[in-house]
Formats: C-alpha cells, structure tokens, sequence
C-alpha cells in the first residue's frame, strides 16, 4: 500500500500551490487539464476499481455506466470539491482494500466478461500503475503551467 499511497501524494503534491484558473488551464493539445485528470482518477480509477470491481457496488456501477466524460470536470465544480473528493474516494479505497479479497468482476461499465476473476492483487497493481502514470502527466503540466518540478517540490 505504501507505493500506491507514495503515488497518490504525488498526484495532490504536484498540484499543491497551482490557482484555480491553471488548474482548469488546458495543457496538452487534447485539451485535458489538470483538474479533469483529477476527476478522472476519482471516478475511472478509485471509485471503478475499488468500489465497483472489488465489492461490486451496484449504484457506483450505474452511475459510471450513465457518466459522461470524467476527463471534463464541470465548470461549476470548484476545484477543492474535486481535490476533496479525490482524498474521500483513496480513503474509502484504503478500507475497502482493508476487508477485500478475491472477487469476481460484476461486469459493469466494461465490455469484459462478468465471468472474470480479479485479485486485490491484480486490482492494486493496477491503480499503483495508471495512478503512477497520471502522476507523470501532473508534472509534466506542471512545469508546463509554472515550470516547477515535483522533485524539486518535495
């Protein structure tokens, strides 16, 4: 759990200091920002893999089924509402994480079979990894945005 943790500080790090409006500043030519990656590990990553995967909630499956694009944070959603609920959604993971075991997919919001076994294993190898990849993209937008670099931030 420590790298996964290591990864998410690394997510609210890099952006730690950046005002609203870089926050919401697209940066690559895709047009993503820094708040909408946010969105998008809450929602894609926390609350798909933890709790729709691993216990298999029907209301989080449904509303990640009926969502739209978690890449595109509102423009009336403040931006410590999407910070917070980033930290809310990785605590509630940490306990589900806590209690969890071997458990079958519930299908879901993916075309994969319902039929498909996933570990905790498996499912925390891959939130360490695409955490860690998101995180790389921050910091890139980061110096970017003011040039500042997480290693030179910690």
């Amino acid at each position: 759990m420590s790298f996964l943790h290591g990864q998410r500080r690394h997510v609210l790090g890099i952006l730690d200091g950046l005002d609203v409006d870089a926050l919401c500043q697209p940066v690559p030519p895709s047009g993503w920002n820094c708040l909408g990656l946010v969105q998008h590990l809450v929602l894609d990553v926390e609350q798909f893999w933890f709790r729709a995967v691993a216990v298999g909630e029907e209301d989080v499956i449904k509303s990640l089924r009926d969502g739209g694009d978690a890449w595109q944070a509102g423009p009336d959603a403040p931006a410590s509402a999407i910070l917070d609920r980033y930290r809310a959604e990785t605590d509630l993971a940490d306990t589900i994480t806590a209690t969890a075991a071997d458990t079958p997919w519930p299908g879901g919001p993916t075309t994969s079979p319902a039929s498909h076994t996933c570990t905790l294993r498996d499912i925390l190898l891959h939130v360490i990894t695409e955490t860690g990849c998101h995180a790389g993209h921050l910091d890139a937008a980061r110096e970017v945005l003011d040039g500042r670099r997480w290693m030179a931030l910690a």
